[in-house]
């Protein structure tokens, strides 16, 4: 513009392919109101919207007077339509989109990322393994909405460590949004690779490989339902799992698209209370009790992970604000903690490469957004 504007413009006219995540929008109506009012010029600017793969495009477009005052806004995460005479801009009464939340933000724009998925792949309906935590049931919930009810199943794969409680709000969940669920205990097939194991296993304590055993069971019986009626398989890690390592290749990590996987957990806490904002759609057990993966006896998150309040801030300022281990020491944050953080982000990056497409709602989500050395070390 600076050096179009000496031909005398009387209109700029921006042609965006703009990618959402959740504070884009009000950092490009700030760039736009700059250049109107820098070049004194109304602007018309047009978004593109919808998703590929990963990037989700929330249209948003707008006609903007000279003054830097919107005039007219489009719809988000939908195509909009209309028409406007740019010689009556200036004083045109303003007709401008509802204000949405952050969470409102994440979820409309990750239903609209489910339903292109599908719809420009030729896909009809998903699957996912149903546990009775709050990751599935939330995305669960977002798949229904974007694909419907009919064209969404579920798979209770209860274990020896699954909690009654778990199966009972994973089945109310299942029935309060009306779709088809399967249950299928996982008891007798795990014991059966742990009597073929016994011989290699025997004397040494039970840890994280059978851990992982039950998570690799449950993906091998999940791909063969889709692999068998043709459901894709969405995943339901978060993002503050995929940051630290806390699932299992070929297990829980599974799925032709990551849902959720730039959702932190304590996002995912809010999206499921959004989703309730009418009515209590997933049950408010699975909302209020402590996250656990339930792979062995009274397992609960925080047993290896700070409280996600605290891993969630540490891991935006190292992920998002691209911070080192001494400025957020500096911030307040206890140094053993922020080290053990963040040796597990780097340690993990190999999980990260062998994930599903990550539908990206953040300014800097994992995949083609944050691309690390799997070996690579530049932290002491």
């Amino acid at each position: 513009m600076d050096e179009l504007i000496g031909l005398k413009p009387d209109i700029i006219i921006n042609i965006a392919a703009s990618p959402f995540h959740y504070k884009q929008a009000e950092v490009r109506k700030d760039v736009l109101r700059k250049n109107a009012r820098k070049y004194n010029l109304p602007i018309f600017y047009v978004n593109h919207v919808g998703a590929q793969t990963e990037l989700l495009f929330d249209g948003g477009s707008l006609a903007m007077n000279s003054n830097g005052e919107i005039v007219n806004e489009l719809k988000y995460f939908d195509e909009d339509f209309y028409i406007t005479e740019s010689c009556t801009i200036e004083t045109q009464e303003k007709s401008i989109q509802p204000l949405q939340s952050k969470i409102e933000l994440i979820h409309n724009a990750l239903v609209m990322g489910i339903k292109n998925y599908f719809n420009k792949l030729g896909f009809k309906k998903a699957i996912l393994g149903l546990s009775g935590g709050i990751d599935s049931a939330v995305t669960l919930v977002l798949a229904v909405e974007a694909l419907g009810k009919d064209n969404v199943e579920v798979i209770l794969l209860p274990s020896q460590y699954s909690s009654d409680h778990s199966v009972k709000d994973a089945e109310d969940l299942a029935k309060n949004l009306g779709i088809k669920d399967h249950i299928i205990p996982i008891k007798n097939i795990y014991n059966s690779f742990e009597s073929e194991l016994s011989p290699f296993f025997k004397g040494l304590e039970f840890n994280i490989a059978e851990e992982n055993l039950q998570a690799r069971i449950r993906g091998v019986l999940l791909m063969a339902f889709s692999n068998k009626f043709g459901n894709i398989l969405l995943n339901t890690s978060n993002k503050s799992e995929a940051a630290v390592g806390y699932g299992t290749l070929y297990g829980d990590m599974n799925g032709g698209l990551a849902v959720i996987g730039d959702v932190y957990k304590t996002d995912v806490f809010d999206l499921a209370k959004y989703m309730n904002r009418n009515t209590e759609v997933i049950p408010w057990n699975t909302i209020i009790k402590p996250p656990s993966a339930e792979l062995r006896p009274d397992q609960k998150d925080s047993d290896s992970l700070p409280d996600y309040e605290i891993l969630d801030s540490i891991l935006f300022e190292y992920i998002e604000n691209h911070k080192g281990p001494t400025d957020i020491i500096a911030m307040g944050y206890e140094k053993a903690t922020v080290d053990k953080i963040l040796r597990m982000v780097n340690l993990n990056e190999h999980k990260r490469y062998q994930t599903a497409p990550i539908l990206r709602i953040s300014s800097k989500a994992f995949g083609m957004g944050r691309r690390i050395p799997i070996v690579a070390k530049y932290l002491n």
